[in-house]
Formats: C-alpha cells, structure tokens, sequence
C-alpha cells in the first residue's frame, strides 16, 4: 500500500496541493499535519510510522515535507528498511528506494553522512585535547571555595 505523507509548516498553508499529487499518485492512505519541519515529534508521521507495514511506501512530494535534515531523512528512511518498506519522494525522482538506483544514492548518502559524523567526532575530539593542554576544564563549575573545602 502507499501511504502519503502531507505537511505544511503553518496552519494558513494549505495542504491541498499535496495530498492531490499524493492521490494522483496511488496513496491510499494519507497523513496530514500542520506542524513545522524543525519539531522531530509530529504526531501524524509518528502515526503512519507506526503502522507501515512490509512492502508499503511511504510517499511525499518533496522531500523537505518529510525531513529537515539528511541525517533525519536517514533514519526515516532506515527505519522503514528495518520494516521492509520503502520511500519515495515525487519532487526528487532520485530518492525512491523501490529501485535499485534510488537504494544506492541513498546508501551513498548514508555513507557520506557517517563520513560528516565521524569528521566531526575526531574534530572535537582534537579541540578536546588541545583545550585540556591549555588548562581548559571540562564539567560543571565548583560550588565550594577553597576556605568551604578546608571547612
């Protein structure tokens, strides 16, 4: 079954548009929200997420209606190949795991974004080190005085 996926970050925007392209395109079920793209927790895409199935596809049009960031789309989307679904986004023909072309590019992404992930962690990691040589320290400030100490 494909299920649709329809959000509009406020409540003047119209979803219309959306869920006639969603129809258009053979969803039986489609999922509506008003909410902005920058809150993690929607309901109605915890709701279809919940309840995809094996072979379902979960469509949008755009894939900026789904996720507001790679990271985010990539768990989406892993999360649906742990349940044997797929994704397709109509505005970007290219992410569309149904075929093997859209399975690769995403799998490339997936392996650029762990690249980013690890860059990161080894950079912060060297500031880390570079701040505890300058006797920068890390963790909460103390709350007692030297004089409450010897107290």
């Amino acid at each position: 079954m494909k299920m649709g996926y329809a959000r509009v970050s406020t409540s003047d925007q119209s979803l219309e548009h959306q869920i006639e392209l969603l129809k258009e395109n053979g969803c039986e079920e489609i999922f509506e929200e008003k909410i902005s793209g920058a809150i993690k927790k929607r309901p109605e895409l915890e709701k279809l997420l919940g309840q995809i199935r094996r072979d379902d596809i979960l469509v949008v049009s755009k894939l900026d209606r789904l996720a507001r960031s790679t990271h985010h789309l990539l768990e989406i989307v892993e999360l649906l190949r742990e349940k044997k679904a797929a994704f397709c986004s109509l505005g970007e023909p290219w992410a569309d795991t149904t075929s093997h072309a859209g399975k690769m590019i995403m799998t490339v992404f997936a392996g650029i974004a762990e690249f980013e992930r690890d860059l990161i962690r080894e950079r912060t990691s060297v500031g880390r080190e570079n701040a505890m040589k300058r006797g920068v320290r890390f963790g909460r400030p103390k709350k007692l005085s030297s004089q409450q100490k010897e107290l």
